[in-house]
């Protein structure tokens, strides 16, 4: 049955489970998912497969906040038979439009094919009445925006970003070896569970490469995007010409996230949209507030070696403290003195020919995350602090609100701002 089928939009009586497995091959499993990172490991709390289609067997809990044009509303809810908590999304279909419904039907659809511990999918999905019911995995420490915008305003630690980074390029190499691009990666679609999976959310700004059968190299088609996603878009998808873009597009968006984690802020969201448009399509990019140790252009052909990190020549003094930024214990935020490998990285992301940037998997080799392959979850959880995740008792009512568990007490901590989870 296709989404639009659904009886249910029409009848506003039944429950229809939408099955479409038999619509797509199943090629996910053609695809590495894990790689014995810390974060890359699907636990017994993110299968949602066996729970069950039924409204009535969800206790709905407190808002999280609003997606998809403010028509979808996100909450988290307790799976009664069995006690889990789970985020679900209700979108009302009878106030979308057209062009909204098929960019639902996308994410649905892509939603049920992609496997991987990083992006954030749901095979649980129905239409009750008028609403279209979408559960995921409910991911308590919430989005890396709210992160930012509630307990780390001035930007996080190194580590930390690194850990974040990390599970981000997974997702999306994995996306890009099935052929897609992502097209929508900044801090509000990063989401982070309470034991320490980083999942990228967003999925129905997906494109395919495939046409007629076979990859394309690149795509012309302008996302129908909400004007406040415009500075983490690329300068060839902006520019719409007949060059087109690709995956190395996400690539771009990758270094406008970083700069956002670093900064605890957006880069050009202070501009008008025409002048940040003609500040990119000129070449230029966000830069960070601090002085680069060593000259950037001497990293761009250091090589992994056994002793560290190689430049070619010789272990020079620059590649002895790249070797020593990328190994080191877990930081917390401290002076704003940036490390060379997040220089480096940062410059080879925001490349503005996008034939000059990596791609995912090149990135995932960078020595900026020797460090997330080092240390465990328990490792670069202690560098959360303040920030504690999303609990509730057992018999909490709707009109609670949720509780925090931590091991390490806080006073204060925020309620839950809207937008804290983004499934938009």
């Amino acid at each position: 049955m296709s989404f639009l089928d659904c009886s249910c939009i029409s009848s506003h009586t039944q429950v229809q489970p939408i099955n479409i497995e038999d619509q797509y091959e199943d090629i996910s499993q053609l695809y590495p998912s894990s790689d014995g990172s810390p974060h890359s490991a699907l636990g017994p709390e993110d299968d949602l497969v066996g729970l069950s289609a039924e409204p009535s067997d969800y206790q709905l809990l407190s808002v999280l906040g609003w997606g998809f044009n403010n028509l979808s509303l996100v909450r988290t809810a307790r799976h009664k038979p069995s006690g889990r908590l789970v985020a679900v999304k209700n979108t009302n279909l009878d106030e979308c439009t057209e062009e909204e419904l098929l960019q639902l039907m996308n994410e649905v659809l892509l939603s049920r094919r992609f496997r991987h511990p990083n992006l954030l999918t749901s095979t649980t999905v129905f239409c009750f009445h008028y609403q279209l019911w979408v559960l995921a995995p409910l991911m308590s420490y919430g989005s890396a925006d709210f992160l930012l915008r509630s307990y780390f305003p001035d930007g996080m630690s190194e580590s930390l970003i690194a850990y974040l980074l990390y599970g981000v390029l997974k997702a999306l190499n994995y996306l890009h070896q099935m052929g897609y691009v992502h097209r929508g990666v900044k801090a509000s679609h990063v989401l982070l569970s309470a034991e320490g999976r980083v999942c990228l959310s967003g999925l129905h700004g997906v494109y395919s490469l495939m046409k007629d059968g076979r990859r394309t190299r690149a795509v012309f088609d302008m996302p129908q995007f909400n004007p406040s996603l415009l500075p983490w878009l690329s300068p060839e998808l902006l520019r719409q010409d007949l060059h087109g873009y690709g995956v190395k597009s996400d690539v771009y968006s990758v270094g406008v996230l970083l700069c956002e984690l670093v900064r605890g802020r957006v880069p050009f969201q202070d501009m008008p949209p025409t002048l940040m448009l003609l500040q990119k399509l000129r070449g230029s990019h966000s830069c960070l507030l601090d002085v680069v140790p060593y000259p950037l252009g001497e990293l761009g052909t250091l090589k992994v070696s056994r002793s560290g990190v190689d430049s070619g020549i010789g272990e020079s003094v620059a590649a002895s403290s790249l070797t020593r930024a990328a190994t080191a214990e877990p930081q917390s935020p401290g002076p704003k003195n940036h490390s060379p490998t997040l220089h480096h990285l940062l410059q080879l992301c925001l490349q503005h020919q996008p034939e000059r940037r990596p791609s995912a998997s090149g990135l995932l080799r960078h020595p900026f995350f020797k460090q997330v392959k080092k240390y465990t979850q328990d490792s670069f959880l202690t560098l959360m602090y303040p920030a504690v995740p999303l609990s509730y008792p057992l018999d909490s009512p709707i009109s609670d609100p949720p509780t925090h568990a931590c091991n390490t007490p806080s006073t204060a901590t925020p309620e839950p701002a809207e937008g804290v989870w983004d499934f938009s």
